[in-house]
């Protein structure tokens, strides 16, 4: 314990410079404005904004993004309340009953236990990632190339339900994003392939480009041609945002259990937020005195989620820096922001790179403070961000991709890249298939490959010797055991469907 709080002090100490406090207090600004802005959210945001961290340290340009990511939690609860407009799909829950108290003149109210709800998630989140991590991370490095081949086999089938949609198709996503990631140089012979030769193919490809248009430049086309209504925000004055005694002792219990469903919730693959925000709503439903205020403006169904959804962003970053695994979509965008900035994720990532590690812990902490100041007596500013019409936005947000990509590489070829994968993201958007999937596959792609030809290599080409091994057994029996989870439920469904009259 006494090496922990050391570290820790050691990453405030980091987090305090001028650099790094203002790289996190420009990530929770933007991510509370990405979060109040519908549509964005904080996927698209870190996509659109990984060129500004090109120049940062490494361990500056990680706090900004991190801060984008749980900064947004905070801001989707804003239109939520004052709008009933989630900014992101996490805050749908809390329009359920934060609508309503706004109608009934307790906006401030809702606003309030929102922030004070996610202030201490958050906070109980980061707790969490500073005792799990490390020991998870040094569970790992016993870890051979067997067992990150069977671990890599296990995630990719885990993380096809990343966004909670079809499986095959997720899965569909996944292997693609495998397949993308062997274009360029082998990495046992050294020899080219599935370049097409094209000499600019040779080094891959490159993971900026195809974020930015996958996630960006798509949601930017589809934005162009969808039409955008501007609604009344309630007016909340700095002194409403108090809470009554009866609010505040109706609070507590929920604030405490939302945080508790969502912490372990972030520890499994796929849209964890929103999952753990809708079972918080359910949980408080069934403890309430008075459930028929559900739905009605009561404070617990604003309280719980709000909580919930902010401990799983919190969670999710335990596998993200402890094994180098994104279980969410925004996590996918700062694992490849780390590999971006030359940070090899995983295991090792907390032994050789400790002092980022604490330093990303000691600025979530301030970031939490940060947040809670600001999301409070600016609450009315951010609300007014609703009207920015995207006719002045999107060429804003257009103009940062483009220099961004160009500048990776000083290359045109990156700009057709994205532009690329942003016509490939529109369509798959309206074809819903989600593109975070295919991410993971480009991402996690390379360690899956050496691992297997690694394996292969020790064990003479065969993969059976492998399986006596402990660990690579138990991972394969998951990933049999997932499979036949997947095919029972497809069983299922076959089953319904003929039994539905014709």
């Amino acid at each position: 314990m006494e090496g922990t709080l050391g570290s820790l002090l050691q990453g405030f100490a980091a987090a305090l410079s001028a650099n790094n406090l203002i790289a996190c207090f420009i990530g929770v600004v933007i991510g509370t404005i990405t979060g109040v802005l519908p549509g964005i959210g904080p996927t698209g945001a870190i996509a659109l904004l990984l060129p500004l961290t090109f120049g940062m340290d490494s361990g500056t340009g990680l706090i900004l993004l991190a801060g984008i990511y749980y900064g947004s939690m905070y801001g989707g609860s804003t239109t939520s309340i004052l709008v009933n407009v989630p900014g992101e799909a996490a805050s749908m829950v809390t329009c359920l009953d934060g609508y309503q108290m706004a109608k009934k003149g307790r906006a401030g109210a809702a606003l309030s236990v929102a922030a004070i709800g996610s202030w201490f998630a958050g906070t109980l989140g980061i707790v969490g990632l500073m005792l799990f991590a490390p020991p998870l991370a040094e569970m790992a490095l016993s870890f051979g190339p067997p067992e990150y081949f069977a671990l890599g086999v296990c995630m990719l089938l885990l993380l096809s339900n990343l966004t909670g949609a079809s499986f095959s198709r997720a899965l569909l996503m996944v292997l693609t994003g495998v397949l993308l990631s062997m274009m360029g140089t082998d990495i046992i012979t050294g020899t080219d392939r599935f370049t097409f030769g094209i000499t600019d193919l040779s080094s891959g490809v490159e993971l900026l480009p195809a974020i930015m248009g996958l996630f960006g430049l798509a949601e930017v086309l589809a934005v162009a041609l969808t039409p955008y209504a501007v609604s009344d925000a309630a007016k909340v004055k700095f002194r409403e945002l108090y809470l009554k005694k009866e609010e505040m002792k109706r609070s507590v219990w929920p604030i405490l259990r939302g945080s508790l469903i969502g912490f372990p919730m972030g520890l499994i693959p796929g849209p964890a937020a929103f999952l753990s925000s809708l079972l918080s709503y359910k949980a408080e439903k069934q403890f309430s005195k008075h459930p028929e205020e559900f739905g009605k403006g009561a404070i617990e169904g604003v309280a719980g989620p709000e909580s919930a959804n902010n401990a799983a962003s919190s969670a999710a970053m335990i596998p993200l820096l402890a094994l180098g695994l994104p279980f969410a979509p925004p996590t996918a965008l700062l694992l490849g922001g780390l590999i971006i900035h030359g940070v090899n994720p995983g295991p090792l990532f907390i032994t050789q790179h400790a002092d980022m590690f604490w330093l990303v812990v000691a600025s979530m902490y301030l970031g939490n403070v940060m947040l809670l100041v600001l999301n409070l007596p600016l609450v009315g500013v951010f609300a007014s961000l609703t009207k920015v019409q995207p006719k002045v936005l999107m060429p804003v947000v257009v103009g940062i991709m483009i220099v961004g990509a160009y500048s990776l590489n000083n290359s045109l070829f990156d700009i057709w890249m994205m532009i690329i994968f942003g016509v490939v993201g529109f369509v798959m958007k309206y074809a819903d298939y989600d593109p975070a999937p295919l991410v993971v596959g480009l991402v996690l792609g390379p360690a899956f490959e050496e691992g297997l030809r690694k394996t292969l290599l020790m064990s003479q080409g065969s993969l059976m010797n492998i399986a006596t091994r402990p660990i690579t057994a138990t991972l394969f029996a998951i990933s049999a055991l997932i499979i036949a989870w997947v095919g029972y439920r497809w069983l299922q469904g076959v089953r319904r469907a003929r039994r539905q009259p014709a």
